[in-house]
């Protein structure tokens, strides 16, 4: 078995609701366990900020798919609770993100790993730092609590 750690958000529609439903699902799946949920964090929306708030988490995983096959469960979960992608950092009714794979580090077409961006937004590195603090980034060679002080030092001085 593999540990992921899997981005989730949502911000249209009942936001808590979508995302219990995604945890739901996800313990469905067969090969996937779910062993750690973070807490829930309401969030100003990141790129498009003309749209309403998020509510954002992190969850653990142990798995026996593949990444790539991770990436297709979730993108199935996504679909069947009703996420439409109209634009890029659009709203939402669900989104979940692989953000790690075990020390992987992968450069596909349909799946980068660890999460290209996720060092520098703290609507991430919050609720991973709450379930996984000494995890470590495998292309920063940081532990998520690290890159936590380095997020919350940067955003104090803005």
């Amino acid at each position: 078995m593999a540990i992921a750690y899997l981005g989730l958000g949502s911000n249209i529609g009942d936001r808590e609701e979508s995302l219990n439903n995604a945890i739901a699902e996800l313990s469905e799946v067969p090969g996937i366990q779910v062993t750690k949920i973070s807490s829930r964090y309401e969030t100003k929306p990141y790129g498009n900020t003309n749209q309403p708030d998020f509510i954002n988490m992190a969850v653990e995983v142990d798995t026996n798919l593949t990444p790539l096959d991770l990436l297709e469960t979730v993108l199935g979960i996504e679909h069947e609770l009703g996420r439409v992608r109209t634009e890029i950092w659009g709203p939402r009714s669900i989104d979940i993100d692989v953000l790690l794979y075990e020390d992987l580090e992968l450069k596909l077409t349909d799946l980068k790993v660890p999460h290209p961006e996720m060092h520098l937004r703290s609507f991430v590195i919050d609720p991973l730092y709450e379930i996984a603090p000494k995890r470590e980034h495998p292309t920063l060679h940081m532990t998520v609590e690290k890159i936590k002080e380095q997020l919350d030092k940067s955003q104090s001085a803005e």
